[in-house]
C-alpha cells in the first residue's frame, strides 16, 4: 500500500513539473498578411485594412484570429517553413504556392477576379498581333518580379521565347506605361490588377493578348488549423459578399469577392512558371 502511494506522489510530481501546452485548437490563429514590396503599409495600416476579415474568419473558426503584417518575403517564407503563420494570405501569389508545394499548407480561397499577364501596346501602335511582337522593344518588370516571372512562362507558352528579345526591365511597373506612350519601348508585360492595366485600358489603349488565368491574392491554411475550421472559413469567405459586414470588409481590402475554384491551379503554379 505505501509502494502504491509513493509511486502515485512520484507521478503528480512528474506531472506538475511538465510545462503547460496549450493545444493547437485551443490559442489564438496567425493570420500572416503580405501585399509584397509594394503598397507603403505599415502593421497599424494593415490592422484596419484587413482587421474586418480577422474578426470574420475568427467567428467562423471559433477562434481569434491575430493579424502579422510580413513585409519582407524571407520572413513570409521562414514563417511557412517553420508553421509560426497559420493562415497566409499574400501576394505575389507564388508564395502561397510554395507554402501548398513545401510545407503542406491548405488552398483556401483566392481574390475575385483572377491575376493575369496583359501583353500592352499603345493604341497607335501598327501592332496588331502577338506574333508580330517578336523582334521589338520590350518594357517589363525588374527581372525578380513575379509579373515578369508570370509574363515570361505566358509568351513561352504562346512560343516567344523573352530572354531572345530585346527586353529592359524596370523597378516600377508603373512607370511601363510612360516608356510605351513616349516611344523608348513597343510593347509591355503589366499586372491585370494594377492601377497600370486599369488606366491603361480606360485611355483606350491595347491589350495585345491576355494571359492564362491564375488565382490573385490566395489565402492558405497551415497543418495546426484543423480541416472543420478550415472548411468553416472557406464558406464564410464564400458568402462573405451577403454578410452584413461583407461588403465594407471586401472595399476596405480592395477585392471583388473571395473564389474557391483556385486549387489545382495554385498546386501547378510554381511548376507552370519555372517550366523550361
Amino acid at each position: 500500500m505505501k509502494f502504491k502511494t509513493a509511486f502515485a506522489g512520484v507521478i503528480a510530481l512528474a506531472a506538475a513539473l511538465l510545462p503547460t501546452v496549450v493545444p493547437a485548437q485551443g490559442r489564438d490563429l496567425v493570420l500572416a498578411i503580405s501585399e509584397g514590396t509594394s503598397g507603403g503599409l505599415d502593421h497599424s495600416r494593415v490592422i484596419a485594412k484587413y482587421g474586418g476579415l480577422a474578426n470574420m474568419m475568427g467567428d467562423a473558426a471559433k477562434r481569434k484570429v491575430v493579424l502579422v503584417f510580413v513585409r519582407e518575403f524571407a520572413q513570409l517564407e521562414e514563417g511557412m517553413k517553420s508553421g509560426r503563420f497559420d493562415l497566409v494570405m499574400a501576394r505575389p501569389s507564388d508564395y502561397p504556392a510554395r507554402g501548398v508545394r513545401n510545407y503542406g499548407y491548405r488552398y483556401l480561397a483566392h481574390a475575385k477576379p483572377d491575376g493575369n499577364c496583359l501583353i500592352v501596346v499603345p493604341k497607335t501602335s501598327t501592332i496588331k498581333t502577338l506574333a508580330e511582337a517578336r523582334g521589338k522593344r520590350w518594357i517589363m518588370p525588374e527581372q525578380a518580379a513575379y509579373m515578369t516571372k508570370f509574363c515570361r512562362a505566358e509568351l513561352r507558352d504562346q512560343g516567344i521565347d523573352i530572354e531572345r528579345e530585346k527586353v529592359s526591365y524596370v523597378r516600377e511597373q508603373s512607370t511601363i506605361g510612360s516608356y510605351l506612350e513616349t516611344g523608348f519601348a513597343d510593347v509591355g508585360g503589366v499586372a491585370s490588377y494594377s492601377g497600370l492595366a486599369r488606366d491603361w485600358q480606360k485611355a483606350g489603349h491595347t491589350v495585345l493578348h491576355k494571359s492564362t488565368s491564375q488565382p490573385y491574392f490566395p489565402l492558405v491554411a497551415g497543418k495546426a488549423v484543423p480541416p472543420k475550421q478550415s472548411e468553416a472559413i472557406r464558406k464564410m469567405l464564400v458568402d462573405i459578399e451577403a454578410a452584413p459586414s461583407g461588403p465594407d470588409v471586401l472595399k476596405s481590402i480592395g477585392i471583388a469577392g473571395f473564389d474557391i475554384t483556385g486549387e489545382e491551379r495554385l498546386s501547378r503554379l510554381i511548376s507552370w512558371l519555372e517550366k523550361s
